[in-house]
């Protein structure tokens, strides 16, 4: 049974391939394997991780209410997680060290920015908080139920989509440089917040393939570490879908 894609840059096509000992019927020991529960413990703990740094992050905007205090941490968050996101990519088998790593510093990055929105919209990082966990649980749900089935037209449609939103993001970023800017998209009229839903749906939909793909791999019998690169990749998509929430969000209290 062939592996399966995902549009998560984490968990691509070849991520269970050429591991020492996996493979359907490999040498591994079963106590050695990738399991899903495993994979669900290690997803617990990178959110501990998180959530300790973004609280720590909050604490100090609260304290000061001061950005120039909070800026530094959110910008070695911000380059730091990808740094460490990148490196495990590469070196799947550093995941127990680099995903908590990773997950410690995107929550340098979550904490600064969601302090920054509250400060401005009382509540809406809780609200962001609440929603990102409730469509998490809503996807796991129909994907265990059987309610959404990863079919190849699925699947297809999901990483066209998410690599369309990808290409777009960084042509904003690049033209931004000349001074252009998207008002249409990036404001708060029906047509920018028609577009964050489409976003916020399409990230949702990166977590069905993501419970897929992670199930593949445990399948195939990848080794222990791969729990926590398997974790690695739901906090990926995690981080996105809350940040486009917390986006969407803001966009429809800046309407009040």
């Amino acid at each position: 049974m062939p592996l399966m894609k995902t549009s998560n840059p984490a968990l691509g096509s070849k991520t269970f391939e050429n591991l020492p000992g996996a493979g359907y019927g490999g040498m591994i020991d079963a106590a050695e394997r990738m399991s899903l529960s495993g994979t669900v413990h290690k997803t617990g703990i990178l959110l501990v991780c998180a959530m300790a740094t973004a609280a720590w992050v909050w604490h100090m905007f609260v304290q000061s209410r001061d950005m120039t205090e909070v800026g530094p941490w959110l910008m070695l968050g911000a380059f730091g997680g990808f740094v460490m996101a990148m490196v495990t990519v590469f070196k799947k088998e550093w995941s127990p060290v680099t995903a908590p790593l990773y997950a410690l510093l995107e929550g340098l990055v979550l904490g600064g920015l969601s302090a920054v929105f509250d400060f401005r919209y009382p509540g809406i990082a809780f609200q962001a908080v609440g929603l990102t966990f409730g469509t998490l649980f809503v996807m796991l749900l129909a994907y265990s139920s059987g309610m959404i089935k990863v079919t190849q037209k699925f699947r297809l449609g999901v990483i066209a989509a998410t690599g369309g939103i990808m290409l777009f993001y960084l042509a904003q970023m690049i033209l931004g440089f000349f001074h252009v800017q998207f008002l249409a998209v990036n404001g708060s009229g029906p047509l920018s917040i028609g577009i964050s839903l489409f976003v916020v749906a399409i990230a949702a939909l990166n977590l069905v393939l993501d419970f897929d793909f992670i199930e593949q791999g445990v399948a195939y019998g990848a080794p222990k570490y791969m729990e926590w690169y398997g974790a690695f990749g739901i906090m990926v998509t995690l981080v996105w879908l809350y940040l486009e929430i917390l986006r969407l969000l803001a966009k429809t209290r800046s309407r009040n």
